[in-house]
């Protein structure tokens, strides 16, 4: 089987940084700026950027209702920080309806602005026994995981951080932006798992993912 060949949503935010860090693992990056780029793709990154940019953005060229049809068809879908709110069902304080699809509510800026950015060290059952270095920028928190997700990583006072259903991915951190390329890979192999062709992943995607 070949590589998975993942697409980087190219709107806006820090897309080239995911592109770098793909191809770092030998992965087939493609950045995608129009609907049309979607075919193909086993996998798609939304990166960390302005979340209501990115959601009018979305709207504007069109992609909202091909990103729901291929997430129910079983495109693997990953998004980072602002990424992560426009995979969520619930984002209340986004002024644009996201693409909600992941069974999560999701809350911008929950660790204040720009000058409050931190670094965590996080355990990742998924990633092995290793902390990942986890990079939080104007970052969003997972406040809710509903039954149709599961939590993957949390701070230590419990706030949820990453969270995982089926081929969906969504972390409140920045992964691209250290030298650690676990996540990456774990998303490549969520990607790689029958691609478009595995009727199996297919199904679990119809099943899973929630359209507005």
């Amino acid at each position: 089987m070949s590589d998975p060949r993942i697409g980087v949503l190219a709107l806006q935010g820090d897309f080239a940084e995911h592109a770098v860090a793909l191809r770092a693992i030998g992965a087939d990056a493609v950045e995608v700026r129009l609907p049309g780029q979607l075919k193909g793709l086993d996998g798609l990154i939304i990166p960390g950027g302005e979340s209501t940019t990115i959601a009018r953005l979305l709207h504007r060229w069109g992609f909202v209702e091909p990103l729901r049809s291929r997430a129910r068809d079983g495109l693997a879908i990953w998004g980072t920080c602002a990424g992560a709110i426009l995979l969520a069902e619930r984002a209340p304080d986004l002024d644009t309806e996201g693409l909600r699809l992941m069974d999560i509510e999701v809350r911008r800026n929950a660790f204040g602005r720009q000058v409050d950015s931190f670094e965590a060290s996080l355990d990742v059952a998924a990633l092995g026994p290793e902390p990942f270095p986890a990079v939080f920028i104007r970052a969003p928190l997972i406040d809710r995981v509903g039954p149709k997700a599961e939590a993957l990583a949390s701070l230590g006072d419990g706030a949820v951080v990453a969270a995982r259903q089926g081929r969906l991915l969504a972390t409140s951190f920045h992964p691209e932006l250290t030298t650690d390329t676990r996540f990456h890979r774990y998303f490549l192999s969520i990607a790689g798992d029958g691609g478009e062709a595995s009727s199996r992943n297919g199904a679990q995607a119809r099943a899973s993912a929630r359209p507005g």
